[in-house]
């Protein structure tokens, strides 16, 4: 592939002036050698007429009055001496006035010249008019070849030096002006790369450049302040922009036009397991979850070949998974104030509890799906076996259907109150709190179960480490908490075993405690960090009693959203579990929004 050499206007005007110039002098010479050679050749020729002329006259003189022999040896010795004293005169040669030859010699030096100029004079005596006879002479014009050559090398050499020196002249003088302007270019190239305030150097410069040159470094420092005042602005409105991304509780990565990464938030990088350092100037598109998949490559495709008037208006959203966290993310298009396409943000939203809750709230309904229909099917089949073949059943078998359905229908009522309660809980509502007596409430709990320990033998004892004063709290939904601790106590203990309740009051702290340990098979730590998470049950070979999952919510909700206090587990397996809670004995304001 040939490189193309383009020629700017500068560099034709100044071959053409070259060429102008040096068609110029070459016509000022051809002219000066021709009008030279001209004037030397009407000089020779008048040269040859006056020897002509000359000889004429000396002849005549010499052969006056001459015999006829005499006369031609005469002529003779004169015309040699002139011969021999002149090299550029060819011969010489006498005639009568008939036009005969009376003598005719030749120069021997000169005889391989060739005769370029004739001239004749007549011979006249003096006193006469008619002539008696001729002479010719003829000249070889070597003399004046030999100026005109050392005349015109002479011309050529000097135009050609003054040809030379002119385009010198030109030469230096464009070098002079291009090295200016290339000054000038370098200087307009640091600008365009966002140098501000470079100078250039104005010394050994014409007035008219240096102008050029100072109105330049003015430029320049004026640039220079102005772009010192916008980076500040910039900076201010970029770190208010950053603090304010960064300050957001989603995750957000903001991507150019080219699919390169080049802002991501902490959020985000806690979200997708990177570091900043790692992601930025990246490509979106190569960023793998833990399962190995690009998850982004496709919706980014997606989200490229949907026209932007209506990706602005539905953003595409999907789910990745990054260490078994659920992450939304929303992908919208980014443009400027003037509506100019950008690239693109996409941001995260940790939905691992949501999808935790939809899978609970799922494993929930069927659970009291499954948990409804057990007594209600217990209850229509004991009914109707009453119904249709009770008078065929004795008062022990009667009372035994009685029995069987009233302890399903406390069933039912336990799972419908604990559904009311979550539903009343959960509501922004305030609970009533009157001054109560905290052993009092106790004392009725243990009442209220002592029908449950009597059938599998168990012992339920209170352990009242201090006495705590009446406090303000609301006495039903405490009773139905410290019985939640209870019931599950009572499922979980082995028959003839013990139940401790112990109250605790710290004087100091202003806290009551209050807890439940049994003596059942215990809980993993993986299972207390969730014990009372909203429709979390246990599901092992050990806990296979069911039920709704909502009780120990129910309790954690009343204790620290409806009281101020805190809830607490410690459990080892083999070795039981105790179940307490702590209330602040102070009024306390409604802490509604924890």
């Amino acid at each position: 592939m040939s490189n193309k050499v383009s020629l700017t206007t500068q560099n034709r005007l100044i071959i053409f002036g070259l060429l102008l110039s040096t068609v110029l002098i070459i016509a000022i010479a051809i002219f000066a050698i021709f009008n030279i050679q001209k004037k030397l050749n009407e000089g020779y020729h008048n040269f040859g007429q006056v020897i002509s002329k000359t000889l004429a006259i000396e002849s005549v003189e010499i052969t006056k009055n001459l015999p006829a022999n005499k006369m031609q040896e005469t002529l003779k010795k004169h015309s040699e001496s002139i011969l021999k004293s002149h090299n550029d005169i060819v011969f010489i040669e006498f005639r009568d006035a008939d036009g005969n030859i009376i003598y005719s010699g030749k120069n021997q030096l000169a005889s391989m010249n060739k005769t370029n100029i004739r001239v004749t004079s007549p011979l006249t005596a003096i006193g006469e008019t008619n002539p008696i006879g001729s002479v010719t002479v003829g000249l070889s014009g070597s003399i004046i070849s030999q100026i005109s050559s050392t005349t015109r090398a002479s011309l050529l050499f000097v135009f050609a030096v003054a040809w030379l020196v002119f385009a010198f002249v030109i030469l230096i003088n464009t070098y002079l002006i291009t090295r200016e302007l290339r000054i000038l270019q370098h200087g307009v190239k640091k600008i365009s790369t966002g140098e501000f305030g470079y100078k250039i150097e104005t010394k050994d410069v014409s007035s008219e450049i240096e102008e050029l040159f100072n109105a330049f470094n003015d430029m320049s420092a004026r640039l220079h302040i102005y772009e010192e005042q916008n980076i500040d602005r910039i900076m201010l409105e970029r770190n208010k922009f950053e603090s304010v991304l960064m300050s957001i509780a989603n995750g957000v990565v903001v991507c150019d036009d080219n699919d390169n990464v080049v802002l991501i938030n902490s959020n985000a990088q806690n979200l997708l397991e990177v570091t900043e350092s790692q992601f930025l100037n990246t490509q979106i598109q190569q960023y793998i979850d833990t399962s190995g998949n690009e998850c982004f490559k496709d919706k980014i495709e997606q989200f490229k070949d949907t026209p932007l008037d209506i990706i602005e208006k539905k953003p595409i959203e999907f789910n990745i998974t990054v260490d078994n966290r659920v992450i939304k993310s929303i992908i919208s298009p980014m443009f400027t104030r003037n509506k100019d396409y950008v690239g693109y943000i996409i941001v995260l939203i940790d939905m691992t509890k949501e999808a935790e809750m939809d899978k609970l709230r799922a494993g929930f309904i069927s659970n009291v799906s499954h948990e409804l229909r057990t007594p209600v099917t217990v209850l229509r089949s004991y009914i109707d076996t009453l119904h249709n073949y009770g008078d065929e059943f004795d008062e022990p078998t009667k009372k035994e259907f009685i029995g069987t359905i009233n302890q399903e229908i406390i069933r039912l009522n336990r799972m419908v109150n604990d559904i009311l309660d979550f539903s009343r809980l959960e509501a922004n509502t305030e609970l009533e709190k009157e001054q109560n007596n905290i052993e009092t409430l106790i004392e009725e709990c243990a009442k209220q179960v002592d029908v449950l320990t009597k059938e599998r033998n168990l012992r339920i004892s209170v352990n009242k480490i201090s006495t705590p004063p009446e406090f303000m709290f609301n006495y039903n939904s405490i009773e139905r908490a410290l019985t939640n601790y209870l019931s599950n106590a009572i499922k979980y203990s082995p028959d003839n075993g013990e139940i401790k309740i112990i109250l605790n009051y710290s004087k100091d702290k202003d806290e009551v405690e209050v807890a439940v340990s049994d003596e059942g098979c215990g809980i993993s730590p993986e299972h207390q960090k969730k014990i009372f998470d909203r429709f979390y049950r246990v599901e092992n070979d050990t806990h296979t009693i069911k039920g709704t999952g909502l009780g120990l919510n129910l309790v954690k909700t009343t204790i620290e959203k409806h009281h101020g206090g805190r809830v607490f587990v410690h459990s080892q397996v083999g070795h039981g579990s105790t179940f307490g809670f702590i209330l602040p004995t102070v009024i306390v304001e409604e802490t509604a929004n924890i």
